[in-house]
Parts: structure tokens; C-alpha cells; sequence
């Protein structure tokens, strides 16, 4: 089997890491720390993985790099280019697949299921980030200087995991408080379990009918949130949730201190909206199913 390098040791990288080693392949994980899964066929290095160079030393022959990273969401503009500019010349000058880690907005507001051959027309600042960096990999795809796929993912649920949804509404729910978020409680959204994702991006990165292509992560049916969170505080043993709806004013107020809200603020209309993810394709291509919601839920109870 052969050798994978995978960025980012999150909930997702880590998946992908060790979906990848009980696979039979040699795994190396690459983050500024040197963390990772503590699986035997697991390498973890410490490197920062800007640098083209370096990063090109540790991806020498592998079949394929995979980006996990997740810059801190008020840094995108500043974190993303020159990170994604680093993976792509290291997957040209090595010859490594390029597998990306992406999400939902490069599509844009939206008033139908999303499949990943909807026109990509971001009408933010990050979605064009994400957009123009799987439009940089497609480009250089085609001119046949890379192979390159990309799995995209709606807001995570899973222990760990990055969303509004699973910090600031289940740790509320779970301790019978009232849960204020920037959310629409409802309308469907969908949710993608960590794992999910990771496992996703193990079977893309090592099928060579996925290149050239987009992918949605295999997720559980959409739902309300309100009901996401009625299933998990079932699931914990907490009291009905009381759900708040934080208004716009609020939130921009809030973005006045934390930058983190600041980000936030050009995204919320993914949650004022059904918000709904179709896998479809990768489930008949690739024989993948989502993990039932209850299950992803009750791996954070």
C-alpha cells in the first residue's frame, strides 16, 4: 500500500488518518504541533505546511496529500492562499493526488438541494476564497499538471467538531440551558458527522474515478435543528431544549468584540433558508452511506 500525507489533525484529518491506515496504507500526518492519531501505521511530523519545500520533502512519493487544515475562521483571507498555494505545488512537484477538505459555500445562497454540479457563484468573502481554491486544483487538473478531487461537507456534527451548531447549541442543550445562536431553528439543514467525512476522503483519495471532480460527504437526511437538538438532549438525558434565535443586530454587535462572530456575520444566510446537502452521486458511485444522525449524536453523549 502505498504512502498518504494528510494536513490537519482535526476531527475530520484525524478520520481520513486512521480510515487510511486500517485501509493498509502508510499514513503521515502533518500539523505545526505533531499531533495526530497514535496508530502504529501513523507518522506524525511537526512542519508548517506553507512551505512549499518542506512540505514537498514529506509528500515524496505519495499517492496523495490531503488538505484538513482549517485556518482560524476570522483568518481565511489571510491563511488559506498561501497554505493552499503550498499543498498545490507540493502535489506538482510530487506527483501526489491533491484531496480537499471543502465545504458548501462556494455555491452561494441557493433554493434547491445542492449537488456538486451546481455552478459555483459565492457571494462572500470566504466562499470565494473556497471557490477559487478548488478552481486553482480543477485548473491544474485539467492542464495535467496535478490529479486533483475534493469531498465537501455541510456543518459538522461529531466530538470535536467546528459548527455553530455543535458549540454553541448541544453543550447549552446538554446542560439544560437556554441556547442562543444566529440560526433559523426551523428549517432543514443538513449535518455531516466527522467521521463521515473522513471516511469519504479515504475512499475518493484512493479511486482514481473520483479525480477531476467534486463530492458531497454522505450526510443523515435533513432536519430542523430544533429537532437535531430535541434528538440529542434525548439522547443525553437533558431537559427539553430552549432554542433563541440571536438576532442580526445582536450578532453584529457581537462581532464588534469577537472576531470570530465578525466572520460569522456574511454567512448566516446558510441558516435562514433550507440549507440541504444531496450525496447522491457519491453514494451510488462510491457505495458510501451517512451515519445515521442518532449515531453521529450519541458519540458526543
Amino acid at each position: 500500500m502505498g504512502l498518504h500525507v494528510v494536513v490537519g489533525a482535526g476531527p475530520v484529518g484525524s478520520s481520513a488518518a486512521t480510515h487510511l491506515a486500517n485501509a493498509g496504507h502508510r499514513v503521515r500526518v502533518i500539523t505545526r504541533s505533531g499531533t495526530g492519531p497514535e496508530l502504529a501505521a501513523v507518522e506524525r511530523v511537526a512542519a508548517d505546511a506553507t512551505d512549499a519545500v518542506r512540505l514537498s520533502e514529506l509528500a515524496r512519493g505519495a499517492a496523495a496529500i490531503y488538505n484538513c487544515a482549517n485556518p482560524l475562521y476570522h483568518r481565511w483571507p489571510q491563511d488559506w492562499p498561501p497554505l493552499a498555494a503550498a499543498l498545490l505545488a507540493a502535489a506538482e512537484r510530487t506527483g501526489a493526488a491533491l484531496v480537499t477538505m471543502g465545504n458548501l459555500y462556494g455555491y452561494g445562497p441557493v433554493d434547491v438541494a445542492m449537488t456538486p454540479d451546481l455552478p459555483l457563484r459565492p457571494s462572500t468573502v470566504k466562499g470565494r476564497i473556497r471557490a477559487r481554491m478548488w478552481q486553482d486544483a480543477l485548473a491544474a487538473h485539467e492542464a495535467g499538471r496535478i490529479r486533483a478531487t475534493e469531498a465537501r461537507a455541510s456543518d459538522f456534527v461529531g466530538p470535536g467538531a467546528k459548527s455553530i451548531f455543535n458549540e454553541m447549541v448541544l453543550p447549552r442543550v446538554r446542560a439544560g440551558r437556554v441556547a442562543h445562536a444566529p440560526v433559523n431553528f426551523d428549517v432543514p439543514h443538513s449535518l455531516t458527522y466527522t467521521d463521515d467525512a473522513g471516511r469519504t476522503l479515504a475512499t475518493i483519495g484512493s479511486d482514481e474515478r473520483a479525480w477531476g471532480r467534486a463530492w458531497h460527504v454522505p450526510s443523515a437526511p435533513a432536519i430542523t435543528l430544533r429537532a437535531a437538538a430535541q434528538r440529542f438532549a434525548a439522547l443525553v438525558g437533558a431537559p427539553a431544549p430552549r432554542l433563541r434565535e440571536m438576532s442580526g443586530p445582536v450578532l453584529r454587535l457581537g462581532g464588534l468584540f469577537n472576531p470570530g462572530a465578525r466572520a460569522f456575520v456574511e454567512m448566516r444566510y446558510q441558516f435562514q433558508r433550507p440549507f440541504v446537502l444531496d450525496a447522491s452521486a457519491t453514494e451510488d458511485t462510491f457505495g458510501l452511506r451517512a451515519t445515521d444522525l442518532d449515531d453521529a449524536l450519541r458519540t458526543m453523549a
